[in-house]
Order: C-alpha cells, then structure tokens, then sequence
C-alpha cells in the first residue's frame, strides 16, 4: 500500500501532522499500537481550551477520532520494521503488511525500556543492545538471546536467526504462548529459535568481566551468550532511529528546525526529539512536522 506520508504514533504530535498533511490533499496514514503516554495522564489542566481540564485518555481519543473524519487512514497495528529501500524510499511493515512512502514522521515516543535484571545497565555496549539491526553483524555465528515476549521480540529474533548461530527468546518469566505460536506457525526458525521463560536472575560477565558472559536465571541455572538483545514493549523512535541510522541525542531523535532528520524525507516530533515533554510542545512540532512533509512531497512531484 503507497502513500505520500506514513505517520508512526497517533498521539498529539502524529495525529497534529496528519491533519496538516490531510489539508494539504496528500495521502497520509497514522499507524499506532499500544498504550500512549498521554492516555496514563489523570487530568490535564495546563492545555489551552479545556477550562475544566480532561482527561489524557479522551484527548487522545478526541484526537483520533478528529483525524479520522477529516480523512486519515488511522490503522492500529504494531510496527515493526523500517527500512530504506532506497534514499527517499520507505517500507514501514506493521501487522503482517509493508507501507510504502517516501516520507516517514517518527512521533511514537521514546519507548526505550530497561528491564529491571542486575546488571543489563552495566553490559550496555558491552554485549547488551536494543538494536538487532544495528549490531547483530558482530554476532555472526554466536549464541545470543532476545528479552522480550510480544511481536517486537519476535521481530528482532527473526533478524538474528539469520546471523547467530542460536538465538534465545528471554520471555523473564512473562507468558510465552504468543511467541510460542508465531514459532509454531513457522518452522523454519525453529531451529536457530529456541524459547525459555524462566525468570531472569542477572546478566553476568565473561571471564574477563568485560563482555557479557550470559545470564543466571532465578532457579540457580545459567545459560552462557555473547550477546543480550532487548526488545520490550513495540518499538519506539530510537529503536526506529538506529534501524535508519538517523543522529541521535542520548535517546532522542536530532532534527533541525524543520523537524527533519539527517536521512532524506525522514521527520519526527513530540517526546521522540527529547525536550519540554508536554501535549503544547508536541502539537506544535507535529504541526511543523507536516507541513515539512507536506512541502518536500510536492518538492518531488514537481516536473522537472
């Protein structure tokens, strides 16, 4: 399916480039999954227009439901993978389907979770990533393990199955059945794929101490890797980020001030560029956000 823009995240900053871009007549899709940020907020009372304030759940809902019947194709699925197929050429693939578009908003958020185990904060970088894409290359043919249970996990795991010799999925003691399923569905991977939902003790290291060595899990047993891949939760926009090889700050999105990215027709806005992480902020930046969409597309369709 093509489009002019593909929008990550339905939350103020995606639903506000949508609207912007709709108005525009171009073709645009919002694709969301999972719980936004704003629909944990109470009350909000500090948003101009509400003088009795409301709920994040129903501004959230309000805010689909408003790009919605101006048009947008709002789709709830998880996505999973971006890629560039070629320089101003993207797939998004979410829920079993690829999205095609030269353009692409990042407005989903920084996702980024640790999970609570000793010692993933201090093998970061040193054998713990949150990025299978990005450093699966340097596991060729090794033993490696996924911490995560849902389609993210999976995705990941998918990706290294066909790299490292083994991959674990680490379901720390969450239910399994949905990876269970999708393994059972696909023979093919279950022979690099293997999953354990044992509860995770710790990461520990090598014999150096340098790397990591493997994990211990809760009832005493350990199983040695040489490398810890972390996908909890969906994606968010630095796990997006590192697939693209877009600049990050810390965790954060860079753009300039047009909310571009350093890849070509690649934006993003709202919590995903780090800063004043309130609804104002991320209205405003979805807003420029579309508008720079908006601008670049009709900057390709021109004649030559």
């Amino acid at each position: 399916m093509n489009y002019d823009v593909i929008i990550i995240g339905a939350g103020p900053a995606g639903i506000s480039a949508a609207l912007y871009i709709k108005r525009a007549n171009l073709n645009v899709a919002v694709i969301y999954s999972g719980e936004s940020q704003l629909e944990k907020a109470h009350k909000i009372d500090n948003y101009y227009g509400f003088p009795q304030g409301i709920t994040g759940a129903d501004l959230y809902a309000n805010g689909i439901a408003q790009a919605k019947n101006l048009g947008v194709e709002v789709i709830q699925a998880e996505v999973t993978n971006i890629q560039m197929d070629a320089p101003g050429q993207y797939t998004v693939s979410a829920g079993g389907t690829d999205y095609a578009a030269p353009s692409v908003i990042l407005a989903t958020g920084n996702k980024k979770l640790r999970p609570l185990i000793d010692g993933i904060a201090e093998f970061e970088t040193k054998g713990v990533s949150y990025c299978a894409i990005c450093d699966g290359f340097f596991y060729r043919k090794k033993n490696v393990a996924v911490i995560g249970n849902g389609t993210f996990a999976l995705a990941e795991a998918g990706h290294l199955a066909h790299i490292a010799a083994k991959v674990t999925i680490l379901t720390d003691g969450k239910d399994d059945g949905e990876v269970k399923a999708a393994l059972a569905a696909d023979p093919s991977l279950t022979e690099k794929i293997s999953v354990d939902s044992r509860k995770v003790a710790k990461v520990y290291g090598n014999e150096s101490g340098i790397k990591v060595g493997g994990v211990s899990f809760a009832d005493g047993e350990n199983l040695d890797l040489d490398g810890i891949f972390v996908a909890l939760g969906s994606a968010g926009a630095a796990d997006f980020a590192k697939k693209l090889g877009l600049a990050l700050t810390g965790d954060s999105i860079s753009v300039n001030e047009k909310m571009e990215t350093n890849a070509p027709g690649i934006y993003s806005c709202g919590n995903a560029t780090g800063g004043l992480l309130q609804v104002c902020k991320a209205v405003y930046e979805g807003g420029l956000a579309g508008l720079s969409a908006v601008e670049y597309i009709r900057s390709l369709k021109k004649p030559a």
